[in-house]
Protein backbone atom coordinates (compact mmCIF):
# COMPACT_ATOMS: atom_id res chain seq x y z
CA UNK A 1 0.00 0.00 0.00
CA UNK A 2 1.16 3.53 -0.78
CA UNK A 3 0.06 6.13 1.78
CA UNK A 4 0.62 9.87 1.55
CA UNK A 5 0.59 11.62 4.93
CA UNK A 6 -0.52 15.24 5.31
CA UNK A 7 1.25 16.79 8.31
CA UNK A 8 3.97 14.15 8.42
CA UNK A 9 6.50 16.03 10.56
CA UNK A 10 4.42 16.11 13.74
CA UNK A 11 5.55 13.71 16.47
CA UNK A 12 2.50 11.45 16.14
CA UNK A 13 2.30 11.44 12.34
CA UNK A 14 6.07 11.04 12.02
CA UNK A 15 5.90 8.00 14.29
CA UNK A 16 3.01 6.61 12.25
CA UNK A 17 5.08 7.09 9.09
CA UNK A 18 7.96 5.13 10.61
CA UNK A 19 5.63 2.28 11.61
CA UNK A 20 4.07 2.16 8.13
CA UNK A 21 7.51 2.04 6.52
CA UNK A 22 8.63 -0.73 8.88
CA UNK A 23 5.47 -2.67 7.96
CA UNK A 24 6.51 -2.56 4.30
CA UNK A 25 4.25 0.18 2.96
CA UNK A 26 5.44 2.87 0.59
CA UNK A 27 5.24 6.16 2.50
CA UNK A 28 5.38 9.72 1.24
CA UNK A 29 4.27 12.86 3.01
CA UNK A 30 4.08 16.62 3.16
CA UNK A 31 4.16 19.38 5.75
CA UNK A 32 4.49 23.13 5.96
CA UNK A 33 7.66 22.74 8.03
CA UNK A 34 9.86 19.97 6.68
CA UNK A 35 12.82 20.46 9.02
CA UNK A 36 15.20 18.47 11.25
CA UNK A 37 15.23 16.35 13.28
CA UNK A 38 11.98 14.68 12.11
CA UNK A 39 12.76 15.31 8.42
CA UNK A 40 16.17 13.65 8.77
CA UNK A 41 14.69 10.65 10.61
CA UNK A 42 12.01 10.15 7.96
CA UNK A 43 14.33 10.57 4.97
CA UNK A 44 16.73 8.06 6.55
CA UNK A 45 13.83 5.58 6.38
CA UNK A 46 13.41 6.21 2.66
CA UNK A 47 10.34 8.41 3.02
CA UNK A 48 9.93 11.14 0.39
CA UNK A 49 9.00 14.49 1.91
CA UNK A 50 7.35 17.41 0.11
CA UNK A 51 7.26 20.98 1.39
CA UNK A 52 3.76 22.47 1.53
CA UNK A 53 0.25 21.27 0.70
CA UNK A 54 0.07 21.87 -3.04
CA UNK A 55 -2.70 20.15 -5.01
CA UNK A 56 -0.15 18.84 -7.54
CA UNK A 57 0.59 16.08 -5.00
CA UNK A 58 -2.51 14.27 -6.33
CA UNK A 59 -0.17 13.07 -9.09
CA UNK A 60 1.45 10.71 -6.58
CA UNK A 61 -1.76 8.63 -6.75
CA UNK A 62 -1.44 6.95 -3.34
CA UNK A 63 -3.87 4.24 -2.25
CA UNK A 64 -4.78 6.33 0.79
CA UNK A 65 -4.27 9.87 2.05
CA UNK A 66 -3.71 9.95 5.82
CA UNK A 67 -4.72 13.30 7.28
CA UNK A 68 -3.04 14.84 10.33
CA UNK A 69 -5.06 17.06 12.67
CA UNK A 70 -3.00 20.10 11.63
CA UNK A 71 -5.04 20.07 8.39
CA UNK A 72 -8.27 22.09 8.27
CA UNK A 73 -10.71 23.74 5.85
CA UNK A 74 -9.31 27.15 6.81
CA UNK A 75 -8.96 29.93 4.26
CA UNK A 76 -6.28 32.59 3.91
CA UNK A 77 -6.95 36.33 3.90
CA UNK A 78 -7.31 36.32 0.10
CA UNK A 79 -9.95 33.60 0.27
CA UNK A 80 -7.74 30.80 -1.04
CA UNK A 81 -7.60 27.50 0.88
CA UNK A 82 -4.83 27.08 3.45
CA UNK A 83 -4.57 23.39 2.49
CA UNK A 84 -5.24 23.16 -1.27
CA UNK A 85 -4.26 19.48 -1.34
CA UNK A 86 -7.08 18.65 1.07
CA UNK A 87 -9.56 20.55 -1.07
CA UNK A 88 -8.35 18.64 -4.15
CA UNK A 89 -8.75 15.29 -2.34
CA UNK A 90 -12.32 16.18 -1.41
CA UNK A 91 -13.16 17.45 -4.89
CA UNK A 92 -11.79 14.30 -6.55
CA UNK A 93 -13.54 11.98 -4.11
CA UNK A 94 -10.29 10.21 -3.26
CA UNK A 95 -9.91 7.92 -0.23
CA UNK A 96 -8.69 9.54 2.97
CA UNK A 97 -8.60 8.70 6.66
CA UNK A 98 -7.21 10.08 9.91
CA UNK A 99 -3.90 9.06 11.46
CA UNK A 100 -5.48 7.34 14.49
CA UNK A 101 -8.00 5.49 12.29
CA UNK A 102 -5.27 4.23 9.94
CA UNK A 103 -3.15 3.18 12.91
CA UNK A 104 -6.08 1.32 14.50
CA UNK A 105 -6.92 -0.60 11.32
CA UNK A 106 -3.43 -1.30 9.98
CA UNK A 107 -1.26 -1.67 13.10
CA UNK A 108 -3.24 -2.08 16.33
CA UNK A 109 -5.80 -4.64 15.13
CA UNK A 110 -5.13 -8.00 16.78
CA UNK A 111 -2.63 -6.60 19.29
CA UNK A 112 -2.85 -6.14 23.05
CA UNK A 113 -2.83 -2.34 23.19
CA UNK A 114 -1.60 -0.61 26.34
CA UNK A 115 -2.73 3.02 26.09
CA UNK A 116 -1.44 5.76 28.38
CA UNK A 117 -3.79 8.74 28.73
CA UNK A 118 -3.68 11.85 30.92
CA UNK A 119 -3.17 15.58 30.83
CA UNK A 120 0.43 15.25 31.98
CA UNK A 121 3.12 12.58 31.89
CA UNK A 122 1.84 10.59 28.89
CA UNK A 123 5.15 10.57 27.01
CA UNK A 124 7.25 9.69 30.05
CA UNK A 125 4.89 6.99 31.34
CA UNK A 126 4.50 5.44 27.87
CA UNK A 127 8.29 5.32 27.59
CA UNK A 128 8.62 3.75 31.06
CA UNK A 129 6.04 1.09 30.22
CA UNK A 130 7.63 0.25 26.86
CA UNK A 131 11.02 -0.03 28.55
CA UNK A 132 9.69 -2.33 31.30
CA UNK A 133 8.12 -4.66 28.71
CA UNK A 134 11.25 -4.56 26.56
CA UNK A 135 13.43 -5.37 29.57
CA UNK A 136 11.16 -8.34 30.33
CA UNK A 137 11.81 -9.71 26.83
CA UNK A 138 8.28 -9.02 25.55
CA UNK A 139 9.43 -7.10 22.41
CA UNK A 140 6.59 -4.54 22.46
CA UNK A 141 5.75 -2.19 19.67
CA UNK A 142 5.32 1.43 20.69
CA UNK A 143 4.44 4.91 19.52
CA UNK A 144 5.57 7.75 21.77
CA UNK A 145 5.19 11.51 21.30
CA UNK A 146 8.87 11.99 22.02
CA UNK A 147 12.17 10.13 21.88
CA UNK A 148 12.82 7.72 24.80
CA UNK A 149 16.56 7.75 25.43
CA UNK A 150 16.56 4.00 26.08
CA UNK A 151 15.38 3.35 22.52
CA UNK A 152 16.56 6.35 20.49
CA UNK A 153 13.43 6.18 18.29
CA UNK A 154 9.83 7.25 18.87
CA UNK A 155 8.14 4.23 17.27
CA UNK A 156 8.64 0.60 16.32
CA UNK A 157 6.34 -2.30 15.39
CA UNK A 158 7.54 -4.95 17.84
CA UNK A 159 6.70 -8.63 17.50
CA UNK A 160 4.94 -11.48 19.22
CA UNK A 161 6.91 -12.72 22.23
CA UNK A 162 6.98 -16.28 23.50
CA UNK A 163 4.10 -16.96 25.88
CA UNK A 164 2.01 -14.01 24.69
CA UNK A 165 -1.37 -14.50 22.99
CA UNK A 166 -1.07 -11.22 21.11
CA UNK A 167 1.79 -8.87 20.23
CA UNK A 168 1.99 -5.97 22.69
CA UNK A 169 1.76 -2.35 21.60
CA UNK A 170 2.25 0.62 23.93
CA UNK A 171 0.82 3.92 22.74
CA UNK A 172 0.67 7.46 24.03
CA UNK A 173 -3.10 8.09 24.05
CA UNK A 174 -3.84 11.74 23.36
CA UNK A 175 -7.23 13.28 24.17
CA UNK A 176 -6.82 15.95 21.47
CA UNK A 177 -9.24 15.65 18.55
CA UNK A 178 -8.57 13.24 15.69
CA UNK A 179 -9.00 15.33 12.53
CA UNK A 180 -11.09 18.15 11.10
CA UNK A 181 -13.66 15.54 10.02
CA UNK A 182 -13.54 13.48 13.25
CA UNK A 183 -13.78 15.49 16.47
CA UNK A 184 -13.50 12.49 18.79
CA UNK A 185 -10.36 12.22 20.91
CA UNK A 186 -7.54 10.29 19.22
CA UNK A 187 -7.48 7.66 21.95
CA UNK A 188 -11.05 6.50 21.21
CA UNK A 189 -9.65 4.71 18.14
CA UNK A 190 -7.09 2.62 20.02
CA UNK A 191 -9.39 0.15 21.87
CA UNK A 192 -6.89 -0.79 24.57
CA UNK A 193 -6.91 -3.87 26.77
CA UNK A 194 -4.84 -1.97 29.31
CA UNK A 195 -5.75 1.69 29.79
CA UNK A 196 -3.73 4.01 32.03
CA UNK A 197 -5.46 7.16 33.30
CA UNK A 198 -2.54 9.14 34.67
CA UNK A 199 -4.32 12.38 35.64
CA UNK A 200 -6.95 14.72 34.23
CA UNK A 201 -7.45 18.47 34.37
CA UNK A 202 -8.67 21.15 32.01
CA UNK A 203 -6.58 21.67 28.88
CA UNK A 204 -7.08 22.15 25.12
CA UNK A 205 -9.38 25.13 25.59
CA UNK A 206 -9.47 25.49 21.81
CA UNK A 207 -11.59 22.33 21.44
CA UNK A 208 -13.07 21.54 24.88
CA UNK A 209 -15.49 24.00 26.57
CA UNK A 210 -14.87 22.66 30.09
CA UNK A 211 -13.42 19.81 32.14
CA UNK A 212 -16.66 17.82 31.96
CA UNK A 213 -16.29 17.60 28.16
CA UNK A 214 -12.83 16.03 28.54
CA UNK A 215 -14.10 13.66 31.23
CA UNK A 216 -16.72 12.49 28.74
CA UNK A 217 -14.01 11.61 26.21
CA UNK A 218 -12.08 9.71 28.89
CA UNK A 219 -15.22 7.73 29.63
CA UNK A 220 -15.58 6.91 25.93
CA UNK A 221 -12.11 5.37 26.24
CA UNK A 222 -13.21 3.24 29.23
CA UNK A 223 -16.20 1.96 27.26
CA UNK A 224 -13.84 0.30 24.78
CA UNK A 225 -11.80 -1.69 27.36
CA UNK A 226 -12.95 -5.35 27.52
CA UNK A 227 -14.02 -7.05 30.76
CA UNK A 228 -10.76 -9.01 30.77
CA UNK A 229 -8.84 -5.74 30.47
CA UNK A 230 -7.45 -3.47 33.15
CA UNK A 231 -7.95 0.21 33.84
CA UNK A 232 -5.05 1.74 35.80
CA UNK A 233 -6.19 4.98 37.45
CA UNK A 234 -4.60 7.65 39.63
CA UNK A 235 -6.35 7.45 43.00
CA UNK A 236 -5.44 11.06 43.81
CA UNK A 237 -7.52 12.59 40.99
CA UNK A 238 -11.14 13.60 41.70
CA UNK A 239 -11.75 14.05 37.97
CA UNK A 240 -10.78 10.44 37.28
CA UNK A 241 -13.02 9.27 40.13
CA UNK A 242 -15.91 11.00 38.36
CA UNK A 243 -14.94 9.27 35.11
CA UNK A 244 -14.93 5.86 36.79
CA UNK A 245 -18.29 6.55 38.46
CA UNK A 246 -19.82 6.95 34.99
CA UNK A 247 -19.13 3.25 34.53
CA UNK A 248 -16.20 0.85 34.41
CA UNK A 249 -16.63 -2.68 33.04
CA UNK A 250 -13.04 -3.90 33.41
CA UNK A 251 -10.59 -4.79 36.13
CA UNK A 252 -9.40 -1.72 38.03
CA UNK A 253 -6.00 -1.05 39.62
CA UNK A 254 -5.39 2.28 41.36
CA UNK A 255 -2.16 3.99 42.34
CA UNK A 256 -0.94 7.00 44.27
CA UNK A 257 -3.35 7.47 47.19
CA UNK A 258 -2.90 5.80 50.58
CA UNK A 259 -5.67 3.25 49.89
CA UNK A 260 -4.63 2.46 46.32
CA UNK A 261 -3.47 -0.89 44.96
CA UNK A 262 0.03 0.49 44.29
CA UNK A 263 1.62 2.99 46.69
CA UNK A 264 5.09 4.56 46.87
CA UNK A 265 6.94 4.90 50.15
CA UNK A 266 10.06 7.08 50.24
CA UNK A 267 11.67 9.91 48.29
CA UNK A 268 10.93 10.22 44.54
CA UNK A 269 14.49 9.13 43.62
CA UNK A 270 14.51 6.10 45.96
CA UNK A 271 11.21 4.52 46.98
CA UNK A 272 9.61 1.22 47.86
CA UNK A 273 6.52 0.03 45.97
CA UNK A 274 3.78 -1.42 48.17
CA UNK A 275 0.98 -3.64 46.86
CA UNK A 276 -2.40 -3.68 48.60
CA UNK A 277 -2.72 -6.74 50.83
CA UNK A 278 1.01 -7.47 50.98
CA UNK A 279 2.98 -6.57 54.10
CA UNK A 280 6.38 -6.36 52.40
CA UNK A 281 7.30 -4.10 49.46
CA UNK A 282 7.00 -5.77 46.07
CA UNK A 283 9.94 -3.80 44.70
CA UNK A 284 12.13 -0.74 45.01
CA UNK A 285 12.90 1.99 42.46
CA UNK A 286 16.25 3.77 42.67
CA UNK A 287 16.91 6.07 39.73
CA UNK A 288 18.13 9.49 38.61
CA UNK A 289 14.65 10.96 38.01
CA UNK A 290 13.20 13.52 40.41
CA UNK A 291 9.74 14.74 41.33
CA UNK A 292 6.61 13.18 42.80
CA UNK A 293 5.10 13.23 39.29
CA UNK A 294 7.70 10.72 38.08
CA UNK A 295 7.08 8.57 41.14
CA UNK A 296 3.39 8.44 40.16
CA UNK A 297 4.31 7.78 36.52
CA UNK A 298 6.38 4.82 37.70
CA UNK A 299 3.50 3.36 39.75
CA UNK A 300 1.21 3.63 36.72
CA UNK A 301 3.72 1.84 34.49
CA UNK A 302 4.30 -0.89 37.09
CA UNK A 303 0.55 -1.52 37.47
CA UNK A 304 0.05 -1.65 33.69
CA UNK A 305 3.01 -3.99 33.14
CA UNK A 306 1.68 -6.37 35.78
CA UNK A 307 -1.45 -6.83 33.65
CA UNK A 308 0.63 -8.45 30.89
CA UNK A 309 2.61 -10.64 33.26
CA UNK A 310 5.58 -8.56 34.42
CA UNK A 311 5.99 -8.88 38.23
CA UNK A 312 6.35 -5.51 40.03
CA UNK A 313 9.81 -6.43 41.31
CA UNK A 314 11.02 -6.99 37.75
CA UNK A 315 9.39 -3.72 36.63
CA UNK A 316 11.15 -1.82 39.42
CA UNK A 317 14.50 -3.28 38.39
CA UNK A 318 13.90 -2.14 34.80
CA UNK A 319 13.03 1.39 35.91
CA UNK A 320 16.41 1.65 37.64
CA UNK A 321 17.84 1.64 34.09
CA UNK A 322 15.29 4.05 32.63
CA UNK A 323 16.97 7.07 31.04
CA UNK A 324 13.93 9.36 30.61
CA UNK A 325 12.83 11.11 27.41
CA UNK A 326 14.41 13.88 25.40
CA UNK A 327 13.20 17.32 26.49
CA UNK A 328 12.23 16.17 29.98
CA UNK A 329 14.52 18.18 32.29
CA UNK A 330 17.22 17.51 29.73
CA UNK A 331 20.54 19.20 30.50
CA UNK A 332 21.50 20.84 27.22
CA UNK A 333 24.87 22.05 28.43
CA UNK A 334 26.80 24.32 30.79
CA UNK A 335 28.79 27.48 30.13
CA UNK A 336 30.34 30.10 32.41
CA UNK A 337 29.15 28.10 35.41
CA UNK A 338 25.51 28.17 34.27
CA UNK A 339 23.53 24.98 33.57
CA UNK A 340 20.86 25.17 30.84
CA UNK A 341 17.96 22.70 30.77
CA UNK A 342 15.23 22.01 28.22
CA UNK A 343 11.73 20.81 29.08
CA UNK A 344 8.47 20.31 27.16
CA UNK A 345 6.31 21.85 29.94
CA UNK A 346 3.70 24.34 28.71
CA UNK A 347 0.59 23.87 30.88
CA UNK A 348 0.79 25.74 34.25
CA UNK A 349 0.58 22.49 36.22
CA UNK A 350 3.39 20.97 34.14
CA UNK A 351 5.51 24.11 34.61
CA UNK A 352 5.03 23.96 38.39
CA UNK A 353 5.68 20.22 38.51
CA UNK A 354 8.87 20.55 36.46
CA UNK A 355 10.16 23.39 38.63
CA UNK A 356 9.34 21.42 41.79
CA UNK A 357 11.25 18.43 40.43
CA UNK A 358 14.31 20.52 39.65
CA UNK A 359 14.11 22.20 43.06
CA UNK A 360 14.03 18.80 44.78
CA UNK A 361 17.06 17.73 42.78
CA UNK A 362 19.11 20.90 43.41
CA UNK A 363 18.08 21.81 46.95
CA UNK A 364 16.78 25.07 48.48
CA UNK A 365 19.98 27.10 47.99
CA UNK A 366 20.20 26.81 44.19
CA UNK A 367 19.04 29.70 41.99
CA UNK A 368 16.59 28.62 39.30
CA UNK A 369 15.70 30.93 36.40
CA UNK A 370 12.58 29.92 34.47
CA UNK A 371 12.35 30.87 30.78
CA UNK A 372 9.09 29.97 29.06
CA UNK A 373 6.73 30.72 26.20
CA UNK A 374 2.93 30.25 26.38
CA UNK A 375 2.84 28.56 22.97
CA UNK A 376 0.11 25.91 23.17
CA UNK A 377 -3.34 26.73 21.82
CA UNK A 378 -4.74 26.76 25.36
CA UNK A 379 -2.07 29.14 26.64
CA UNK A 380 -2.39 31.43 23.61
CA UNK A 381 -6.07 31.88 24.48
CA UNK A 382 -5.09 33.11 27.94
CA UNK A 383 -7.44 30.63 29.62
CA UNK A 384 -4.86 29.75 32.28
CA UNK A 385 -2.85 32.97 32.44
CA UNK A 386 -3.92 33.60 36.04
CA UNK A 387 -2.25 30.33 37.12
CA UNK A 388 1.21 31.34 35.91
CA UNK A 389 2.41 33.09 39.11
CA UNK A 390 1.47 29.94 41.05
CA UNK A 391 3.24 27.77 38.46
CA UNK A 392 6.47 29.81 38.71
CA UNK A 393 6.74 30.07 42.51
CA UNK A 394 9.85 27.90 42.76
CA UNK A 395 11.88 30.10 40.38
CA UNK A 396 13.94 33.02 41.65
CA UNK A 397 13.39 34.82 38.32
CA UNK A 398 11.01 34.17 35.42
CA UNK A 399 11.30 35.29 31.80
CA UNK A 400 8.29 35.10 29.48
CA UNK A 401 8.39 35.23 25.68
CA UNK A 402 5.04 36.87 24.93
CA UNK A 403 5.05 36.99 21.12
CA UNK A 404 1.72 36.14 19.49
CA UNK A 405 -0.41 36.50 22.63
CA UNK A 406 -3.74 38.31 22.69
CA UNK A 407 -3.53 38.81 26.46
CA UNK A 408 -1.21 40.88 28.65
CA UNK A 409 1.53 38.60 29.98
CA UNK A 410 3.05 41.39 32.09
CA UNK A 411 -0.28 41.93 33.85
CA UNK A 412 -0.71 38.20 34.43
CA UNK A 413 2.77 37.96 35.98
CA UNK A 414 2.43 41.17 38.02
CA UNK A 415 1.98 39.22 41.31
CA UNK A 416 5.61 38.12 40.94
CA UNK A 417 6.78 41.75 40.95
CA UNK A 418 10.43 42.28 40.00
CA UNK A 419 10.94 38.52 39.75
CA UNK A 420 9.15 38.46 36.37
CA UNK A 421 10.37 39.80 33.02
CA UNK A 422 8.41 39.83 29.77
CA UNK A 423 9.45 40.46 26.19
CA UNK A 424 7.75 39.88 22.84
CA UNK A 425 11.14 39.74 21.13
CA UNK A 426 13.45 36.75 21.63
CA UNK A 427 16.62 38.85 21.33
CA UNK A 428 15.38 41.21 24.04
CA UNK A 429 14.39 38.28 26.24
CA UNK A 430 17.86 36.79 25.87
CA UNK A 431 19.43 40.17 26.74
CA UNK A 432 17.23 40.41 29.88
CA UNK A 433 18.31 36.92 30.88
CA UNK A 434 22.03 37.52 30.26
CA UNK A 435 21.92 40.71 32.33
CA UNK A 436 20.71 38.77 35.38
CA UNK A 437 22.18 35.29 35.17
CA UNK A 438 25.04 34.46 37.56
CA UNK A 439 27.61 31.65 37.80
CA UNK A 440 26.02 28.71 39.60
CA UNK A 441 22.53 29.43 38.22
CA UNK A 442 20.28 26.82 36.66
CA UNK A 443 18.27 28.08 33.67
CA UNK A 444 15.18 26.03 32.80
CA UNK A 445 13.72 26.70 29.32
CA UNK A 446 10.15 25.44 28.86
CA UNK A 447 8.18 25.23 25.62
CA UNK A 448 6.29 22.71 23.50
CA UNK A 449 8.14 24.09 20.45
CA UNK A 450 11.73 24.77 19.46
CA UNK A 451 11.70 28.13 21.34
CA UNK A 452 13.80 29.73 18.59
CA UNK A 453 16.84 27.68 19.59
CA UNK A 454 17.14 29.71 22.79
CA UNK A 455 19.06 26.95 24.59
CA UNK A 456 21.99 26.96 22.17
CA UNK A 457 21.88 30.74 21.79
CA UNK A 458 22.09 31.15 25.56
CA UNK A 459 24.96 28.68 25.89
CA UNK A 460 26.85 30.41 23.06
CA UNK A 461 26.32 33.86 24.58
CA UNK A 462 27.46 32.62 27.98
CA UNK A 463 30.59 31.14 26.42
CA UNK A 464 31.35 34.43 24.66
CA UNK A 465 30.65 36.36 27.83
Amino acid sequence: MHIHILGICGTFMGGLAALAREAGHRVTGCDAGVYPPMSEQLRALGIELIEGYGSEQLQLQPDMFVIGNVVSRARLADGSPKFPLMEAILDAGLPYTSGPQWLAEQVLQGRHVLAVAGTHGKTTTTSMLAWILHSAGLTPGFLVGGVPLNFGVSARLGQLAAGQQRPLFVIEADEYDTAFFDKRSKFVHYRPRTAVLNNLEFDHADIFPDLAAIERQFHHLLRSVPASGRVVSNGLEESLTRVLHQGCWSGLATFGSADSDFVAQGAPHDFAVLRRGQAQPVGRVQWALSGVHNQLNALAAIAAAEHVGVPPQQACAALARFENVRRRLELRGSAAGVAVYDDFAHHPTAIRTTLDGLRQRLGPQARILAVFEPRSNTMKLGTMAAQLPWALEQAELSFCHSAGLDWDAAAALAPLGARAHVSADLDSLLAQLLARVQPGDHVLCMSNGSFGGIHQRLLQSLSNK
